[in-house]
């Protein structure tokens, strides 16, 4: 069987920054990415995604994303394509097509069991595989009796599919569901149904991107994460695009349906509309499927119990990238390097006890 220092499980920018980390600790990490390539989550995101912050904030540790204008909102495939030239260039052990399918603790290493049957031991594992891989479909009134179409937002990909119009509903109040609600306003009959008002943040404030402002003041980094342990909803990001949209009612944004029945949705008023799909904009939760067997790593709700990226009650295993982690930045591109910075640390020390 293979010994390691460190497993790192996820090769997308969660795990490109602790590889990074690691080296320069002198550690050796090996980087599990499930796909084909280290690239995390973002090739399989919606085509026009964008990023919320401009070039200028959007690199991880030692290498700024490329570009002259580095104020332009990088696209997706510009991010697929950075972080690929980031993981050509790290010097580290990044095996692709290796999906983990269990993390047990062994004595004083852990083993880590890959699907179809390889393994290997490492001394520390760093759980680095991100959300999208668990969408999240919360208990929605009438979700389970409509039989229409329903997908969730890691399916959707493109208005393509319902170019020929029909009756569209998109379900959220965040980014993800303010923009592809509008995108798919352009074709088709749509409304953006939410719990309550949609809450916009102005993109830019006296000429300046938002990021700006955050990083100035510190609040990016701030240690929030310490006094908040869960992740406050967060408002649109807008240029003034998405507010004109809703008020055209191009989309259209109404109260949350109360039931369903059949394809017809049920709406407060007592309303009964056909509708053709339902668009599940309602965000992820962490995707620790190997973590299963590990007592006390995971609560009740498959979420990871664990102090500013290390786990409580298991020893040797840390988590990088998720939401609220330890500041507003923790699962971005810009502040991801810096919890990975944190984390590294603290294995280093570990491990050098040992």
């Amino acid at each position: 069987m293979e010994h390691i220092d460190v497993a790192v499980i996820g090769g997308g920018q969660s795990g490109l920054a602790t590889a990074h980390a690691l080296l320069r600790r002198g550690l050796q990490p090996v980087v599990l990415e499930a796909s084909g390539q280290a690239a995390g989550s973002w090739p399989r995101y919606y085509d026009s995604l964008t990023l919320f912050s401009p070039a200028r904030y959007s690199s991880l540790p030692g290498m700024p994303f490329p570009g002259a204008d580095r104020d332009r909102y990088p696209h997706r495939d510009e991010v697929v394509a950075y972080l690929t030239a980031y993981a050509d260039r790290l010097d580290a052990d990044i095996r692709t097509g290796q999906c983990v399918t269990s993390v047990r603790r062994n004595g004083s290493a852990f083993e880590v069991v890959l699907e179809g049957g390889g393994r290997l031991t490492a001394r520390a594992v760093v759980a680095a595989s991100g959300t999208f891989g668990r969408p999240h479909r919360p208990a929605l009134p009438g979700l389970e009796e409509f039989t229409g179409h329903v997908l969730h937002a890691a399916d959707y990909r493109s208005p393509a599919p319902f170019t020929g119009g029909g009756r569209l509903v998109v379900v959220g109040a965040g980014n993800s569901a303010v923009q592809i609600a509008a995108e798919l306003a352009a074709t088709a009959r749509v409304t953006l149904a939410t719990r309550g008002p949609v809450k916009f943040a102005a993109q830019r404030i006296l000429g300046r991107d938002l990021h700006f402002w955050t990083a100035r003041t510190g609040l990016d980094i701030a240690p929030l994460g310490r006094l908040v342990p869960h992740p406050p909803a967060q408002p649109v990001l807008d240029d003034g695009r998405y507010r004109a949209a809703l008020a055209a009612g191009q989309p259209d944004r109404r109260p949350l349906f109360t039931g369903a029945d059949g394809t017809k949705l049920i709406w407060p008023d007592g309303e009964r509309e056909e509708v053709d799909a339902l668009v599940l904009a309602t965000g992820y939760r962490p995707d620790l499927p190997y973590l299963t067997d590990h007592d006390g790593a995971l609560d009740a709700d498959g979420s990871p119990r664990h102090r500013e990226g290390l786990a409580i009650s298991v020893p040797g295993l840390a988590f990088v990238g998720l939401e609220w982690q330890r500041s507003l930045s923790s699962n971005s591109l810009r502040g991801v390097g810096r919890d990975a910075e944190r984390i590294a640390r603290r294995l280093a020390a570990r491990l050098a006890r040992r």
